[in-house]
């Protein structure tokens, strides 16, 4: 069987969904102070945090199932026990790989990402 080789997605990729969750982080933000300056603005910077968070939490999703897979795909974890690393390096590695593994991050971008879903529906047709 053929495994797909993981890769890096491209540095500018990286950048622009690190820049994406930064300005929504800042936009959440930011409807504190537009609250007392000017109310209008509220929506806007709400719409832009929460459209953020959707784009930038399927993204962190995407990337936590692929380094999951690839782990698991690869058998990683079981060659690295059998490897002829040093016992520290053996350690360190069994750590990384499993404790990605393990990590329930992929749930939590995926909770996001759905209750930022709701969040919009709801602000669209209830309010």
């Amino acid at each position: 069987m053929i495994k797909k080789k993981p890769h890096v997605v491209p540095r500018g990729v990286i950048y622009l969904f690190f820049a994406l969750g930064l300005l929504s982080a800042v936009a959440f933000r930011a409807i504190v102070i537009a609250q007392h300056l000017d109310p209008s603005w509220v929506r806007s910077l709400w719409y832009t945090g929460t459209i953020g968070y959707l784009l930038f939490f399927f993204y962190r999703f995407y990337i936590s199932r692929k380094r999951k897979g690839a782990i698991e795909r690869f058998g990683l974890e079981g060659k690295v026990k059998e490897s002829r690393l040093s016992e520290e390096d053996r350690e360190v590695l069994l750590y990384l790989l499993g404790s990605l593994r393990r990590s329930p991050e992929d749930l939590n971008y995926c909770i996001i990402f759905a209750l930022s879903v709701v969040a919009i529906l709801v602000d669209i047709f209830v309010f």
